[in-house]
């Protein structure tokens, strides 16, 4: 347990921390933490790096072999890469854990806009068009559980109101995309498009983030991402029934 508090530590927050920053993000005694953080050097889990401590390459190693995520990845890829090929922008992949969203794979070019994700961070569902689309695809308990839970702002446009969500969620439901403007990061435009198993229950999702300076825009991007998502379903049932 005190392993993974060390390990969990890391989670949306630089990629190197000091043993002192350790100690405050786990709240365990400074002995203890440099004990764990040393052992977890020893076995290639954490790696010294400038005074501070990171996550090391057995964690990739370890990471490689969730096969769900794999797979779903696995299926995606050549649908992101088409989907940047088209817009030029960023494109990400995400699947749910409990009402958070886990970012599995980011594509992006040189000019890339600014967002709050990364490869393995998690947002909160309700202000990214990924955590709507997911949930307004969800099975009937887990939009209950999301209409219910407190909605922290990140930026003025953040839907906070329950009543609001559950309107926002029938919409998604009804068109098939979720749009994010500005909702998570100011300036930061979404679209995002569910991926569904037989029973029609997101598995994943996929999105093009935007900026002001995005040429697509969310009315060009969001048919685009739809189909994207339609096909990674479909391909990915074929997948399972096949493998």
């Amino acid at each position: 347990r005190r392993a993974f508090d060390v390990l969990g530590a890391f989670s949306g927050r630089p990629s190197r921390l000091t043993l002192s920053e350790l100690v405050d993000h786990t709240g365990l005694p400074k002995t203890t933490v440099h004990r764990v953080a040393v052992e977890l050097v020893e076995l290639g889990a954490l790696e010294r790096r400038n005074g501070g401590f990171a996550l090391g390459p057995r964690l990739f190693e370890l990471g490689q072999l969730v096969s769900r995520h794999r797979r779903l990845r696995d299926v995606a890829l050549p649908y992101m890469q088409d989907l940047y090929g088209i817009t030029h922008e960023t494109v990400q992949l995400a699947v749910l854990d409990g009402l958070e969203v886990l970012y599995v794979e980011i594509i992006h070019g040189h000019r890339r806009v600014r967002t709050p994700a990364s490869r393995g961070r998690r947002m909160p569902f309700h202000c990214t068009g990924l955590g709507k689309a997911m949930v307004a695809f969800s099975p009937a308990d887990v939009v209950a559980s999301a209409l219910a839970r407190r909605l922290t702002p990140r930026t003025s446009r953040t839907i906070t109101d329950r009543a609001a969500l559950r309107v926002e969620l029938a919409r998604v439901r009804r068109a098939g995309v979720a749009l994010d403007r500005g909702e998570s990061e100011r300036g930061l435009m979404c679209a995002a498009a569910p991926i569904v198993n037989t029973e029609g229950i997101a598995v994943a999702a996929i999105s093009v983030s935007i900026d002001h300076r995005s040429r697509v825009g969310l009315t060009r991007a969001a048919p685009m991402v739809k189909r994207a998502a339609d096909a990674i379903s479909s391909d990915l049932r074929t997948w399972l029934v096949g493998g």
